[in-house]
């Protein structure tokens, strides 16, 4: 697994009104199924798994989780036999998200939310590892030291693609942000702009995720303020900001993770928070297979969105 994502440039009225320049990681674009922060969480986790020849892995995931779309595909890549532990009734196995990673070979276990929310307890996870001794569990949502090895790299090719003053991305398991702050060493401004609704515990996970060494750096902020009601939650007119963006730059987004970080961004720059002439640049974390689970359940109108970026179950 390699690759380097290109960095766009962004055209849109607030930024000349502002006299701002903005540009996107194309991390969506890594790969056409394993693509934005999941593939760089899954490189070296999967990397770990083959050189001490692991016979599988077990993750976790809910039934629309972009983790367990990414992990099944990038298992079946890697020829490594994989378990998704399944937030959620077995009903749903036939919705984009789940018959994708079923087709691609992933054993899916469904689990009620009591059983969910041991997914990090160390006495269930020993028991688990015990029932597969010979697999590597992986975290809901891909975030461990090994993953943060893997996002430090977006700084490394940013650094030989441009100069910037402020990075932007989406938080949501806190590993992406964790990962970013390791690999900075407080080059950079970062900003993480909260996809769920609870105040504190993102800024603690990231913590916790952080070796000794990067735990000195201060030069990174989690905004709690743009969540939209929770996570997955947002109302009609944001997504027809997050549409009109779209329209405007020619980039796709979804409401869940990468359209938040548009909505903060349109907001913070039109409340005057950034200087003339800063250089911003965006994380785009992928997540685009989600719309065609919003699709399924109605939430979104799938003929109202600019395109459908979302590959089939090859």
């Amino acid at each position: 697994m390699s690759a380097l994502s290109k960095l766009q440039p962004l055209n849109h009225p607030l930024f000349v009104k502002h006299n701002i320049s903005v540009a996107i990681k194309r991390d969506d674009k890594i790969d056409n199924i394993i693509s934005g922060n999941k593939w760089r969480k899954l490189k070296y986790n999967l990397r770990h798994a083959k050189s001490i020849a692991a016979k599988g892995v077990i993750t976790f995931g809910g039934c629309f989780s972009n983790h367990i779309h990414a992990t099944a595909f990038a298992c079946k890549q890697q020829q490594l036999p994989v378990i998704g532990i399944i937030r959620g009734e077995e009903s749903n196995q036939t919705n984009y998200t789940l018959a994708c990673a079923k087709h691609w070979g992933m054993q899916l276990n469904f689990v009620d939310r009591k059983t969910y929310r041991l997914r990090d307890d160390k006495d269930y996870l020993m028991q688990l590892q015990q029932q597969y001794p010979d697999h590597i569990i992986v975290p809901e949502g891909g975030s461990n030291a090994l993953a943060l090895t893997g996002v430090a790299e977006v700084i490394d090719e940013l650094n030989q693609q441009t100069e910037f003053d402020t990075l932007i991305t989406p938080v949501g398991s806190g590993g992406t942000l964790a990962g970013l702050i390791f690999g900075d060493k407080a080059q950079h401004s970062l900003i993480g702009i909260a996809v769920l609704k609870q105040q504190d515990y993102l800024e603690n996970q990231v913590e916790n995720l952080l070796p000794n060494e990067a735990k000195k750096f201060n030069n990174w902020s989690i905004m709690n303020q743009y969540h939209c009601g929770g996570y997955a939650k947002f109302s009609s007119q944001d997504v027809e900001k997050i549409r009109e963006f779209s329209q405007a730059t020619g980039v796709d987004f979804e409401p869940v993770y990468s359209g938040k970080m548009i909505l903060a961004l349109l907001d913070l720059i039109e409340s005057g928070c950034f200087p003339a002439q800063h250089r911003i640049v965006l994380l785009h974390t992928g997540g685009l297979q989600g719309l065609a689970g919003m699709f399924e359940r109605g939430i979104l109108k799938e003929d109202e969105w600019p395109s459908l970026p979302v590959p089939t179950a090859q």
